[in-house]
């Protein structure tokens, strides 16, 4: 749990599930290329960002992290207010699921990307009018949201009463639960869940999913792993040694850890492959995952 703190002071499927897919955003410069084999050198800041890029209280967002943002509106989902955003990807992916759970009746965005001030006002607004003890609870600290990253969204079910912006209601039945279910087939993890309240410094929260991208949504789930965990399970696996395995309908990756120099570029190597994508870990390395065949969907 994350200590509590009276003030901020600022330093720093139930149905059945489509295929799963690699989106086509995994094309992206600098984020994966076709039937490539070779060395990229990726700097320092590159560590930074990326999907799988873990955000807590000890692994802050970094001032340069500037995803490319969308707005949820502008994908025909129901939002509870107009200008929420999220990395265009990760909207992309949170609309299949919505649809392929059958739940665009059901579900609201209730909060997607936010600058440092926005959390800043969250954190102080729910200071004061929740506590110091429910907000270190359930609200991060400014700079160590994953809101900043565009990659988590808070969603809520749709009812006819008022939803709360800080702990929306999102039940295990009906369409939230069927959510829930296909959820890991389109990239998203619930981000804290419980029991994992002492790796995560975050209350078990049912309403915050987290973007990490096809396959390790799935592969963090069968393991039973928050993101901490996984991070660290990842360093297990290198480029010259034993590979992450994961199998899809008619693709299968493989996934590994390299990393970072402390000083200058890094040389990344890949394989021959169909497809890669590097993410780092916003920690000290950057995590390789390189795609076979032809039904990931690149």
């Amino acid at each position: 749990m994350q200590s509590s703190r009276t003030e901020y002071i600022e330093e720093t499927r139930v149905a059945k599930p489509l295929r799963a897919s690699v989106p086509q955003a995994a094309l992206r410069p600098g984020a994966a290329k076709q039937k490539g084999e070779g060395i990229r050198r990726l700097g320092r800041e590159a560590v930074y960002g990326g999907q799988l890029a873990l955000v807590n209280r000890e692994h802050p967002v970094r001032d340069f992290h500037n995803p490319v943002l969308k707005g949820v509106a502008d994908a025909d989902l129901h939002v509870l207010e107009e200008e929420i955003a999220l990395e265009t990807e990760c909207l992309g992916q949170l609309g299949k699921l919505i649809r392929a759970a059958g739940a665009w009746e059901d579900i609201v965005v209730v909060s997607g990307f936010r600058t440092m001030e926005e959390q800043k006002a969250i954190y102080n607004g729910s200071l004061a009018e929740n506590g110091p003890v429910f907000t270190a609870n359930y609200v991060a600290l400014p700079g160590c949201s994953e809101h900043q990253t565009g990659l988590a969204v808070d969603v809520g079910e749709k009812t006819s009463g008022e939803l709360d912006f800080i702990a929306p209601s999102f039940p295990d039945h009906g369409a939230c639960a069927v959510f829930k279910t296909l959820a890991a087939s389109y990239g998203f993890i619930q981000r804290y869940k419980e029991g994992k309240e002492e790796l995560t410094g975050i209350a078990c929260e049912p309403w915050h999913f987290r973007y990490v991208g096809v396959p390790h949504a799935a592969c963090m789930e069968s393991l039973n792993m928050c993101l901490e965990e996984y991070i660290a399970y990842l360093r297990d696996f290198s480029y010259a040694g034993k590979r992450l395995e994961h199998a899809g309908d008619g693709w299968s990756a493989e996934s590994y850890y390299v990393v970072a120099h402390r000083d200058g570029d890094t040389p990344v190597p890949i394989p021959a492959c169909d497809a890669y994508r590097i993410s780092g870990n916003n920690a000290d390395g950057f995590i390789v995952t390189v795609y076979y065949g032809d039904g990931h969907e690149i």
